[in-house]
């Protein structure tokens, strides 16, 4: 359900940037979307159609770019993937890990008309 928050969130913020640009329609919002964020693309989509409804963004495609896990090892400062079940560091075996990647969901673009 976070998924209706945060989408009406970009949605605002689409809108208020094409306005700004002085935009008649919005063809394209290009999104970064981390493995890790909790975010379901297909739910922030079906939220979109519902929101965007009589909007310029109505009918504007979703573009999710995934963004894998990534972590640094605090102990000997490894950057590595983070693997599914798997989440020392392949250098030192510590598990004392900041995250780095994998938790974002931004707007990086916005195609408009």
């Amino acid at each position: 359900m976070h998924e209706l928050a945060i989408t009406q969130s970009m949605l605002d913020i689409v809108l208020e940037k094409a306005k700004e640009s002085g935009a008649q329609k919005v063809g394209a919002i290009n999104l970064v979307v981390g493995e890790l964020s909790g975010y379901v693309p297909e739910s922030v989509s079906f939220y979109f159609d519902f929101l965007a409804k009589d909007t310029i963004a109505e009918g504007a495609a979703l573009n999710f770019k995934a963004v894998s896990p990534r972590a640094r090892c605090r102990s000997c400062d490894k950057p590595f993937e983070i693997k599914e079940f798997d989440w020392s560091c392949p250098r030192c075996g510590g598990s004392d890990i900041e995250i780095t990647a994998g938790k974002e969901l931004t707007i990086e673009s916005i195609d408009v008309e």
